[in-house]
């Protein structure tokens, strides 16, 4: 598992090195487990307060291209 992002002190964006398709990253922290879409940057399951969503889709659109590449030597 790689944190890949850490913000207001209780939540990390993740990707966790053994996981499936398709692509993604997880929203954790502050009990909550969120998977994000590489591809369309969206939440595909979970729930998180609307603004710990918000900021965690702003910084992997941000993030995106680095994000898959990262992905991509994970699952060849």
């Amino acid at each position: 598992m790689s944190t890949k992002y850490r913000f207001r002190d209780t939540y990390r964006i993740q990707l966790r090195e053994k996981d499936h398709p398709p692509p993604h990253v997880h929203l954790t922290g502050g009990g909550v487990d969120v998977m994000l879409s590489l591809h369309t940057v969206e939440v595909m399951a979970g729930k998180a307060l609307p603004l710990i969503i918000k900021e965690a889709l702003e910084w992997v659109r941000a993030h995106q291209e680095q994000l898959l590449e990262d992905w991509k030597r994970c699952y060849p």
